[in-house]
């Protein structure tokens, strides 16, 4: 929906009441200086007022600098009530809001450094990759927007992926990395730990079965009952064989990474209250050519892998002789 001004009024009769509250209040102090200079006062006397055994009150004229800074103040917050926002849902002579500010902000930085970002935009993300130009500007972008999940050194933490390394749950082609960057991605892990899936000794059969897949430390009678349920409870996504699907964020169990680590108490607690974990989409914030050089940087980590060769088109079989 496009507007220029909001608010969260459900009535007029709160805006009213707001405008009401501000106009009084402001117009009440000026009223309050004007009495007191019209207050006849008797300078060197006190008002009988003591405190403290010494400290007397003396009914003397405020300072007329002061008196005239407070005046200044009450028009001046009258003519900015006047001009911006401020009474209710009135929004001010000049009609200015924050979003137009930021959008004319926005405009202005996108006029001068869009065709610095654009200039690249082109190029194969592999060829911006080994841009050193590039590189710069996508570790600034990366800092900005990613470094907060995964560290400024890019090698993640518990729940955020190591983008260093040659694990990919989305994939690490250039256009996996881009998709992921550009549209998100929502990876859900379903608790198993409840009837009737599992039960708490089920649950760390499978565990133990799941460990011994990347060398980790098992107990081999769970391990060979862990085997036996795999199959029904984890090979639907992970694969008869733990080895995931990178084409639809299954992550394989075989490798020794471990998002939200390896060790069995966690592990446990991985597949009996299941995981939610979710990868922003910043296409529309950041647009193309960023995500194209972000892409880039994030591919040159050490981790991205190579495009899929294209394949040929086999060539047209001639017509057949009449």
């Amino acid at each position: 929906m496009d507007f220029k001004y909001t608010n969260d009024f459900v009535s007029n009769f709160w805006s009213l009441y707001v405008v009401v509250i501000t106009l009084v209040s402001v117009i009440g102090c000026g009223v309050f200086l004007w009495m007191q200079g019209s207050v006849k006062h008797n300078p060197g006397q006190t008002t009988g007022h003591l405190w403290d055994e010494t400290l007397a009150e003396y009914s003397n004229p405020l300072p007329n600098w002061w008196r005239w800074m407070f005046y200044i103040t009450v028009v001046f917050a009258l003519v900015y009530l006047a001009i911006f926002p401020g009474l209710g849902s009135f929004g001010g002579k000049l009609d200015w809001t924050m979003r137009s500010q930021y959008d004319a902000e926005m405009k202005k930085a996108n006029e001068q450094y869009a065709p610095i970002f654009n200039k690249f935009l082109k190029q194969d993300v592999m060829a911006v990759a080994a841009n050193g130009e590039a590189k710069e500007m996508g570790q600034r972008l990366f800092l900005t927007y990613c470094a907060q999940c995964h560290g400024s050194d890019a090698k993640g933490a518990k729940a955020f992926p190591n983008l260093t390394d040659a694990d990919w749950l989305w994939g690490g082609t250039p256009e996996k990395i881009k998709e992921t960057i550009a549209k998100g991605h929502d990876a859900v892990m379903t608790p198993k730990g409840t009837k009737p899936d599992m039960d708490a000794e089920q649950v760390r059969d499978v565990v133990h079965f799941v460990r011994s897949l990347s060398g980790l430390s098992s107990d081999s009678m769970r391990v060979q009952r862990g085997k036996e349920l795999f199959p029904q409870a984890c090979a639907a996504c992970h694969g008869p064989e733990g080895k995931g699907n990178s084409d639809a964020g299954y992550p394989n169990l075989t490798d020794k990474i471990w998002l939200y680590s390896s060790q069995e108490a966690d592990m446990i607690e991985t597949v009996t209250k299941g995981r939610v974990n979710r990868m922003p989409a910043w296409g529309d914030f950041l647009g193309e050519a960023k995500v194209h050089i972000l892409t880039a940087y994030v591919w040159g980590l050490g981790g991205g892998m190579k495009p899929a060769p294209a394949v040929a088109a086999a060539p047209a079989e001639a017509p057949a002789a009449q």
